[in-house]
């Protein structure tokens, strides 16, 4: 299978899906790693390949100077989930989902914030250069 903007997309549409499935379940308020369990469950049970807890190498001039980053969930291999449960969304949280697009070469990421009463107002999609050089379709 071709890996495409679309497919990509679709993937992402599911994982939106089941966020907002598991806030309608639990609502806010509740620890991170209570709805990173709950959400990782519910890709699982929609079908994805879900990836948790994955070391992040930092690579710099060819060299790995080690891991002192790890992701949330990767989904299908392709898009990267970082999890918050969080009142204010600070700019940090989108620059730690751009390093590990960066240091991963994944196309897509998904900064969702469970700590809300709308998951899709508090979602924030990033997409890297590996993304735009995909077909549409």
């Amino acid at each position: 299978m071709q890996v495409t903007k679309q497919y990509i997309n679709s993937i992402s549409y599911k994982i939106v899906g089941c966020a907002i499935e598991v806030h309608k379940q639990l609502g806010p308020g509740l620890l991170e790693s209570v709805y990173e369990t709950c959400f990782r469950d519910e890709l699982i049970s929609q079908g994805l390949k879900v990836e948790r807890q994955i070391p992040v190498p930092i690579i710099y001039k060819g060299k790995d100077l080690g891991t002192n980053l790890v992701l949330d969930l990767v989904v299908n291999d392709l898009v990267i989930v970082e999890i918050k449960a969080v009142e204010l969304m600070i700019p940090v949280y989108k620059a730690q989902l751009l390093s590990y697009l960066k240091f991963t070469g994944k196309p897509k990421g998904l900064l969702i914030n469970f700590h809300c009463n709308n998951i899709k107002d508090h979602l924030v999609p990033l997409v890297t250069d590996v993304f735009a050089k995909l077909h549409e379709a």
